[in-house]
């Protein structure tokens, strides 16, 4: 069945040679031949074209039959939205917005003619307030400094970087542009769980290694942590962050497993399993079970590391676990160097549909609820936080600024940058441009010099494009912005601020004992450092 589908992806390609042979012999009969030899001639040619190009790969995996959608790409855009590309709702990305990452990591400029396709009246439509005073910030690349008072190792991290994707989720291709992109770009790439391969060192680019719950990388054999492994891999200079990974946006609270048959050499070394042997990631940690461990083994890797920024990762459910942790924090006097918050919006391949729609916190409550926590425990000054799901456009990027985060992460803008195209076929091996595949034919398609100029494109452009919108509300850093910047309309039509909906909590509010509203004080005291277990109505 494989081949068959393989051979049907030719088909067109190996029709037009054949039907290009049969013209000679039709010429033999009639003149009409010739018709024959130069239409069928010039769709085999174009096939063996397709073949060898590097610049698009559905083309290279689809020739001649790829260049049937690239004809209705030219056509009049609403017959194009319903012919090729679908009135899709359940897509998770609109046509725009791929669109615009595309023409940003083709270097292409992105553009709106005649206005807002969006009713700026519709309940929920939000907006940036903008200065009569204009900044103009010429240097877009900004840095932020990641490492609390414990960190000897801090990373000047870009403000925007590349999200956790693993290989084995994503193909050895997609890797190594990515990682030679953030090479090119001065940017970071989260390894995922999937652990540090070769494609990720030989790209040269700087790494936050995410560690899960299957310690891939540094693990026994029976799947529990092994320091010492750690330790080797953690003093790589190219690996910048540690990161604990306790949830993940689309599936939080569930674990996962790449059963053998897709274990390959290749997998089995960067994740430190047997080739063949099932490759299971439990639900949750078994180096730690409480808050306070969660602190500690913080602390052990920030000292097996050689003192290298060390922070978890985390999509919030129970808010009061997390204050758990915050108390733990405070006890202990361990503190992580930066918290990751990924919105429950945030996709992967490997997601049931019930997880994908219905657990988890979206990043605008989530983030909104660590930020203010850590601003009314005192400890928001000593970490940096990250905030990852759907942040793709200049807008987004700002707004999570706003609520409190210091630096943002993005899985599939980069993935739209290296080709993706959002077939949605991410779990089936057969990926139509190499992205989310390990067949090495489908890879092929991913041409590793070309996307990496794009993976570079597209953060560059995305950053010249917040500079811009964050000079526009007079502003000289996008890390600047706060609620107030940003105005929105409620269900009754009405215009309402920013700091209305989303407000900042005041300093050391939950130290005081003082209740500020939303429920944070009831669940602050009953949040207990020794143990996740509930305590009371509150979650």
């Amino acid at each position: 069945m494989k081949k068959l589908k393989e051979l049907i992806r030719f088909s067109t390609f190996a029709a037009s040679i054949l039907l290009f042979l049969l013209s000679f012999l039709w010429l033999s009969y009639s003149p009409w031949g010739w018709v024959g030899i130069v239409i069928f001639g010039v769709a085999a040619l174009s096939g063996v074209h397709d073949l060898f190009q590097d610049h698009h790969a559905v083309l290279r995996n689809y020739p001649v039959l790829g260049r049937i959608r690239y004809f209705f790409e030219q056509i009049r855009p609403e017959i194009r939205q319903y012919l090729i590309e679908g009135d899709n709702e359940e897509e998770p990305f609109s046509r725009e917005e791929r669109s615009i990452v595309y023409q940003r990591a083709k270097d292409e400029v992105a553009s709106r003619p005649f206005g807002t396709k969006q009713n700026v009246y519709e309940p929920g439509y939000q907006w940036l307030t903008h200065s009569v005073n204009p900044v103009h910030i010429a240097n877009p690349d900004i840095r932020v400094r990641i490492g609390g008072p414990d960190c000897t190792q801090p990373y000047d991290a870009s403000i925007y970087n590349i999200s956790a994707m693993s290989f084995g989720a994503l193909s050895a291709n997609a890797i190594s542009a990515l990682n030679r992109g953030a090479k090119a770009g001065g940017f970071a790439h989260d390894t995922g769980e999937g652990g540090i391969s070769r494609y990720h060192r030989d790209g040269g680019g700087d790494l936050i290694w995410e560690i899960g719950s299957g310690y891939f990388g540094c693990r026994h054999e029976d799947g529990s942590f092994n320091p010492e492994m750690f330790a080797r891999n953690a003093a790589d200079d190219q690996v910048k962050m540690i990161e604990i990974k306790l949830s993940q946006g689309a599936k939080p609270g569930h674990g996962g497993i790449l059963p053998g048959r897709k274990v390959t050499a290749e997998i089995a070394a960067a994740r430190g399993v047997q080739v063949g042997q099932d490759c299971i990631s439990p639900a949750g940690h078994s180096a730690f079970s409480t808050p306070l461990g969660l602190c500690h083994f913080i602390g052990q890797l920030r000292e097996l590391s050689g003192g290298k920024p060390v922070g978890f990762k985390l999509c919030v459910g129970h808010r009061r676990e997390f204050m758990c942790i915050v108390k733990a924090m405070i006890e202990t006097g361990l503190k992580p160097d930066f918290i990751v918050v990924d919105g429950k919006e945030g996709g992967t391949g490997a997601a049931p549909l019930e997880f994908a729609n219905h657990v988890g916190m979206p990043l605008t409550e989530g983030l909104t609820f660590v930020h203010n926590t850590l601003r009314g425990a005192g400890l928001r000054d000593d970490i940096r936080l990250g905030a990852s799901g759907k942040l793709i456009h200049a807008f987004d990027i700002a707004r999570a600024f706003a609520l409190g985060a210091d630096w943002a992460n993005s899985a599939r803008g980069f993935m739209f940058s290296i080709g993706c195209i959002q077939a949605q076929a991410c779990h089936t091996n057969n990926c139509p441009v190499g992205v989310a595949t390990q067949d090495p034919l489908r890879q092929r398609a991913l041409v590793v010099g070309d996307k990496a100029k794009r993976v570079e494109m597209f953060h560059r452009n995305t950053m010249h494009a917040l500079a811009e919108m964050a000079g526009a509300a007079g502003l000289s850093d996008p890390r600047a912005f706060l609620p107030h910047h940003f105005l929105q309309r409620n269900s009754s039509g009405e215009m309402v601020n920013g700091d209305a909906v989303f407000p900042y909590k005041p300093l050391g509010f939950l130290l005081r004992g003082e209740d500020c509203g939303s429920g944070y004080l009831e669940r602050w005291n009953r949040a207990s450092a020794e143990s996740f277990a509930p305590m009371g109505a509150y979650v």
